[in-house]
């Protein structure tokens, strides 16, 4: 079973317990061929097979949350935050009893695969060329069409493929590491000067991807929500454009999102944003910083020592803790949105001179419950109002035992995050900002109910603001054309700062 074991959740059908493994054939005879003198043989074999087995319970893991297998380089630090979000999701004595779970039938394979490798060895040499004859015979009957043999050395290939793809990780780091030191917008000046010291708010909507369009069960819900929300922005004089951007994840990860974007590098994988940040490559936040900007990121997923904040080019950093919020969290969300952009507000409002921020909001997060409710905006106080919501409310486990729950509970939470950001912008200000909403990445494969790694982003402004971007082709309004293309997210800054900055020189 180990060797016929699937790595992805496509394969887990009753069909793949018909492969025959060709390595099977191989590790009995040479088992038999060793005969009870094969102790470090035995060693090697069931260290290769748990490996193996290990391996592809990881791909099958990273496959349903990420849509792409485990990777040795770079998926490493991955193993903590993924205990995090089972204890968010299933409670900690569920994420416990889990864990304990998984190290029982670790210790059940190892031992069931030692016994049965001594089993082997007991046969010897004279029983070596009886099963060479058979597996011979099976091989004959196969070929003349008499016995179906199907044939997969399915472990041998995931093994070469994992040595290949460490391979290829490793020279892509040093190609990206080679680009990273190179970067056209160094030292030009001028840069932002088309946007007059007009502030620059970038807003990530956790989770939001292109399923909020193309899932009919998602869309009823979020258009009529975005489609509501242009008539007040209208209203305040502001104007929406929308387009569509290819993140370089899916599922997770929204660091990499956020450092594709303000680096211009595509970053799908945590050696590439360790390389990035220890490279002299000029974030959109150092540029802005160079051009007088007061550069800002208001975190509330921020509650430990963030030191990659400073690299990234902000100058001033608030975290969970310092947001004013006293209300109680909602599950593994620390901050409801709506408090997050009001908090924004107040402390932006501190900041002398032009700024650019980056807002991260977090109620669309796994494991989706309990999802918030917009309070009004002049009630906020310091969030206490929020406890009523919480109590009582929607447990993940609840809600993580069934399929079309969490998509529903998705679907609700995505509403509630469109519902804060668009109102916020539509909040009455002497000089609306330049505000920038995007989504980090499409949720997990099976709530996002596709492939597509796309994700909506809309410009929303002064008409004469968005007047800049209309070589972008973007569509009016909140939802942008099915047919529009997608940029990669790692273009992005560097049209943006084209767009907003007068030509080069030259």
């Amino acid at each position: 079973m180990v060797l016929i074991q699937p790595n992805h959740p496509g394969a887990m059908t009753l069909g793949a317990l018909g492969f025959f493994p060709l390595e099977l054939p191989v590790i009995l005879l040479a088992l038999m061929a060793v005969s009870g003198r094969g102790r470090v043989l035995r060693v090697v074999l069931v260290t290769l097979l748990v490996a193996g087995a290990v391996l592809k319970a990881a791909d099958l893991a990273m496959f349903s949350a990420f849509g792409r297998p485990f990777d040795l380089v770079t998926d490493l630090p991955l193993i903590l935050s993924g205990w995090e979000l089972g204890r968010g999701a299933l409670g900690v004595g569920l994420a416990v009893l889990a864990g304990f779970g998984g190290a029982v039938i670790l210790g059940a394979l190892i031992a069931a695969l030692w016994w049965a490798t001594g089993v082997w060895t007991g046969f010897g040499l004279r029983w070596a060329g009886a099963v060479a004859l058979v597996f011979a015979g099976l091989a004959m009957a196969d070929g003349l069409r008499a016995v179906q043999l199907p044939g997969a050395a399915f472990t041998t290939r995931l093994a070469l493929e994992r040595v290949e793809a460490v391979r290829r990780t490793l020279d892509d780091l040093a190609r990206f590491e080679l680009a990273a030191e190179q970067d056209p917008y160094t030292g030009r000046e001028a840069l932002f000067g088309r946007l007059g010291g007009r502030d620059v708010r970038i807003v990530f909507v956790e989770s939001y991807g292109r399923a909020s369009f193309d899932v009919p069960a998602y869309a009823e819900t979020h258009l009529a929500t975005l489609r509501g929300a242009e008539g007040p922005l209208l209203q305040a004089g502001l104007a929406v454009r929308s387009g569509w951007l290819t993140s370089p994840i899916s599922g997770g990860q929204s660091w990499l999102a956020h450092g594709t974007l303000a680096s211009g590098l595509r970053i799908d994988g945590q050696s590439r944003y360790g390389a990035m940040l220890a490279s002299p490559r000029r974030t959109l936040f150092h540029l802005a910083r160079e051009a007088g900007y007061r550069t800002v990121a208001v975190a509330p997923g921020i509650t430990r020592d963030w030191p990659e904040g400073q690299r990234l080019g902000f100058g001033r950093i608030h975290a969970a803790g310092d947001l004013g919020y006293r209300g109680p969290a909602f599950d593994w969300v620390t901050v409801p949105d709506q408090f997050t952009l009001a908090a924004a507000d107040r402390l932006m409002a501190a900041v002398e001179g032009p700024s650019l921020a980056q807002i991260t909001l977090l109620s669309s997060h796994a494991p989706w419950v309990p999802v918030p409710r917009m309070l009004p905006w002049d009630s906020l106080g310091d969030g206490s109002g929020f406890a009523a919501q919480v109590e009582g409310g929607e447990t993940p486990e609840s809600v993580w035992s069934d399929t079309a729950l969490i998509q529903d509970a998705y679907r609700r939470s995505i509403d509630y995050a469109l519902q804060a950001v668009t109102a916020d912008a539509a909040r009455p200000r002497a000089r609306p900002p330049l505000t920038i909403v995007l989504g980090d990445h499409q949720p997990a494969p099976f709530v996002a109910q596709g492939a597509s790694r796309d994700v909506p982003v809309h410009l929303i402004g002064p008409p004469e603001v968005l007047a800049l971007f209309d070589g972008w082709g973007w569509t009016p309004g909140f939802v942008p054309d099915a047919d529009l293309a997608a940029w990669p997210m790692e273009s992005f800054r560097d049209r943006f700062l084209d767009a907003v900055s007068p030509a080069a020189p030259g």
